[in-house]
C-alpha cells in the first residue's frame, strides 16, 4: 500500500475526489506538476500534490478558470506576497457570477411571463410561440 509521501495516480484520485483523467489533464496544462515518475514508470505523488490539487477542486468547484487558478496557485507558492492580486481575482469572478444570475433572473422572469401569459388553447394564439416569434414582447432587450 502506498504511503502519505508516495502515491499512485489511482490512490491521488481517491484521496482528492479528482478523476484521473482529470488529474492527467491538470498536469498537461502545467497546473499540477508533472509527478516523478518510479521504476516501473508510475506516477509518484506527494502530500503536496494532493493538496495543490486538493486547492485546484475548490477552485474549480467556485466557478474559477484555469488561467484564474494558475495565477492563485502562484500566488498560493509565494504566501509572503500581498493578497491584493488574489482579491481583485475574486472580486471580478464575484462580478461575473452577479452578472449571470441578474441574466439568469432576466430569462426566468421573460419564460415565467410568456409560461403564465399563455391560454394553452391552439397555437394560433399560444403566448408562447407568440413570445419566441417576436421579441418586441419580452420585457428585457437582454437575455
Amino acid at each position: 500500500m502506498p504511503t502519505m509521501s508516495s502515491l499512485t495516480i489511482g490512490a491521488l484520485a481517491k484521496r482528492t475526489g479528482v478523476k484521473i483523467p482529470t488529474i492527467r489533464y491538470y498536469e498537461s496544462i502545467g497546473l499540477l506538476p508533472e509527478a516523478p515518475r518510479t521504476g516501473s514508470n508510475r506516477r509518484s505523488y506527494d502530500d503536496g500534490a494532493v493538496n495543490r490539487l486538493r486547492f485546484i477542486r475548490h477552485a474549480r468547484e467556485l466557478g474559477f478558470e484555469v488561467e484564474a487558478i494558475r495565477q492563485l496557485l502562484t500566488m498560493a507558492d509565494d504566501p509572503g506576497r500581498p493578497c491584493r492580486e488574489a482579491d481583485r481575482l475574486a472580486r471580478t469572478h464575484l462580478a461575473e457570477i452577479e452578472s449571470r444570475i441578474a441574466r439568469l433572473e432576466a430569462l426566468r422572469d421573460e419564460v415565467r411571463r410568456m409560461v403564465e401569459g399563455c391560454a394553452q388553447d391552439q397555437v394560433r394564439s399560444c403566448h408562447v410561440i407568440e413570445v419566441l416569434a417576436d421579441h418586441a414582447h419580452c420585457l428585457h432587450d437582454r437575455h
